[in-house]
């Protein structure tokens, strides 16, 4: 929850007035109250107006900022300006300056650029966040706080080098266990002094790329340290935030399927989760689906905030198309739709100079409502206001679920083999697609979460078992449930070790198989994959698995090579439940079948109980016993869905029976009639 005087979706974005005079800020004013705003994101990047030397601070502008929106009866999103650090402090302070991966210290410019390790930054950053809490902290407009800006970037220099040592200090104890879990007898490497050690990048252990290192151990446990040492500038913050405002939620925007940053560890910190949607133009909409997921997932199932999203175009891809008529209000209902109770925009005028000058805004250079971005910014923003507290809170009743882990994403992709096509997130992904397309709702967890609420998990290539984890599986699926995962999974514990007596592991008694080896398939090569009930046949590419039974059932087999014959998907009894394994990454075809058969197995049937047209996409909420069932056309063409009842859509009001039409990215929340 945002905050509980908040009784509707929260409508707005990022508002930067000190870029523009101020007889502007009136007339902005009038434009978004036309489109039925309520809140702004300021100060985000006001660090150097905010204090132009080093024991000056000018709040004059904020002031009236802050002001403005109060007398406006609009909330402030208010930002504590740490994402991008003066010039000043650069010029004086060298050490708030990252050193980069190939070992160069960078000199003042963009942002994400200040060392979360360094003394003058932490300093400087504590200071100027105290003196905000301390001034705003009982304004009227304050409704939450926004710490940094999109956290992000590696930082290699000899202050993030020396704490590295005292972050492995702190977990490990002793040298003799850093070189146990790193493996250093391995070429040599071993540590008498912890002095010895040193970041690993370009200059070290890689091998000039960021995922290819000879180390994975010290790379790993750097990926920690870093997500880690970020995390400390926030919880730096956010106690200052707490100490002078326990009421006011604390909040920072992420990115979805961010690679640097482990962000269910993060999410432990945060009030509520937001984050900045940007789905790249021509790919799945499903892959954004997946993101707002896992964003709800990061605090089991709590709404999130859309922080930002593009009203119309961005500016940073290639070639940057437009957002179609209807595509901007079809983005902010499919975050509506897997959890959001926010929706906001980057920016609300555009900026006249710099790298965004081109990048989407509510209010375009023009300068007047008279736009077709505007238009359409209106329309929803009068939806959503008469739609009210409706779907406030409301959450999604999923019954199965996907594991997510940012360790297993990390470590999987820093190995030196057997394949650099492995991408974890395309794996995760084809599941997560395949669950979508048979209509069920599915969550995205954490390996840490709880999994008692579910029928069916799967955990795509779950190379890492972590301590635990593999009683934790078995006792899911003694329990009855279906338990899925792939090829390259149970590789390694934590530390990326190989957990010996052959693969999967840990996983081998409950997957009930025996992994003798490991094929890699160069790019545009693949198996044929049988089934054994009808004989149907799937394309299988990247790695296959070379597996012996060991209790399991062959359910389809590899129809060629030295392996053909040897079983390429498994299902083993175990307890009340099943473990299946797939021995290949598999098509999307193969995918859908396998989802949907055990997700009929659990009698999990689709919402509206059919699929729909493969461009619909379909989920649902709950709120106060009432189910709401989400269509969203990601066509340019209409798209018809059949209905098992009569349904009112509760954006227009209108009953529907037998089967419903949706425009062209068009929308529809359908209940029940007479719920």
């Amino acid at each position: 929850m945002i905050h509980e005087k908040v009784k509707k979706v929260l409508y707005g974005g990022d508002y930067n007035p000190e870029q523009w005079p101020k007889e502007i800020w009136k007339e902005d004013m009038r434009i978004t109250k036309l489109a039925e705003m309520d809140i702004m994101t300021v100060n985000v990047f006001s660090w150097a107006k905010l204090q132009p030397d080093e024991d000056i601070y000018d709040f004059s502008t904020l002031d009236q900022v802050m002001d403005l929106l109060a007398e406006e009866n609009r909330y402030a999103c208010l930002a504590t300006s740490t994402a991008v650090h003066p010039a000043w402090m650069a010029h004086r302070y060298p050490d708030v300056l990252r050193t980069d991966f190939d070992g160069r210290r960078r000199k003042f410019g963009l942002r994400h650029n200040s060392c979360p390790n360094s003394p003058s930054y932490r300093r400087f950053a504590g200071r100027l966040v105290e003196e905000i809490a301390k001034r705003y902290h009982d304004h009227p407009a304050l409704l939450l706080w926004h710490v940094s800006n999109e956290f992000g970037g590696d930082c290699y220099c000899s202050q993030c080098e020396e704490g590295f040592r005292i972050w492995l200090k702190n977990k490990y104890g002793s040298l003799d266990e850093v070189n146990r879990v790193w493996n250093t007898s391995f070429w040599g490497h071993t540590f008498y002094a912890w002095e010895e050690i040193v970041a690993p990048n370009n200059l070290s252990e890689h091998l000039g790329q960021y995922d290819y290192t000879a180390f994975q151990g010290i790379s790993l446990d750097y990926r920690r340290f870093n997500s880690d040492s970020m995390l400390d500038c926030f919880k730096l913050e956010q106690d200052i935030l707490k100490k002078w405002t326990p009421g006011i939620n604390v909040t920072t925007n992420l990115m979805g399927t961010y690679k640097p940053i482990d962000y269910h560890k993060w999410a432990k910190e945060m009030d509520i989760v937001s984050w900045d949607s940007y789905p790249q133009a021509g790919s799945s909409p499903l892959l954004n689906s997946m993101s707002h997921d896992i964003m709800r997932g990061l605090k089991h199932g709590q709404s999130f905030m859309l922080m930002e999203q593009t009203p119309s175009v961005t500016n940073w891809h290639p070639y940057n198309e437009l957002k179609r008529p209807g595509e901007m209000r079809l983005h902010s209902w499919q975050a509506i739709a897997h959890g959001a109770d926010t929706v906001m925009f980057f920016q609300i005028r555009r900026s006249i100079g710099a790298c965004e000058k081109f990048h989407g805004a509510v209010i375009d250079h023009a300068g007047h409502e008279h736009t077709r971005v505007f238009r359409e910014c209106a329309a929803l923003g009068n939806e959503l206001a008469v739609l009210g507290d409706t779907l406030l809170h409301a959450t999604t009743p999923a019954k199965a679920a996907i594991l997510f882990d940012w360790d297993n994403w990390w470590a999987m992709e820093l190995s030196s083999g057997p394949s650099r096509d492995l991408k974890y997130v395309e794996e995760v992904f084809k599941y997560y697609e395949a669950f979508q397309r048979c209509n069920v709702p599915v969550d995205v967890i954490s390996v840490k979460d709880d999994l008692s609420s579910y029928q069916i998990v799967a955990a795509p290539v779950l190379y890492m078992v972590k301590a635990g984890m593999a009683k934790k599986l078995e006792d899911f699926t003694q329990s009855g449930g279906t338990f899925i995962t792939t090829f390259f999974s149970g590789i390694v514990d934590e530390h990326d070790l190989v957990v010996t007596g052959g693969y999967p592991g840990e996983l081998r008694p409950l997957l009930g198989i025996w992994v003798e080896e490991i094929d890699s398939l160069p790019p545009g090569k693949t198996n044929k994959v049988v089934m054994k009930e009808d004989g149907s046949d799937y394309h299988a590419s990247i790695l296959c698995d070379l597996l012996h039974l060991e209790g399991a059932e062959a359910v389809a087999s590899f129809a060629s090579d030295f392996y053909e014959g040897m079983p390429a998907l498994t299902k083993n009894h175990f307890g009340q439940g099943h473990a299946w394994y797939a021995a290949a990454s598999m098509d999307h075809e193969f995918m859908e079948r396998l989802i949907s058969s055990l997700c009929t197995s659990h009698g999990l049937k689709p919402l509206l109980g059919t699929k729909a047209p493969a461009d619909v996409e379909v989920t649902a909420r709950e709120k106060d016993g009432v189910t709401y069932i989400f269509l969203l056309n990601h066509s340019q063409e209409t798209g018809t869905v059949s209905l098992d009842k009569i349904y009112t859509n509760i954006l227009d009001g209108e009953e529907y029976e037998g089967a419903i039409d949706l425009s062209p990215f068009g929308v529809a929340v359908l209940k029940v009639s007479g719920q």
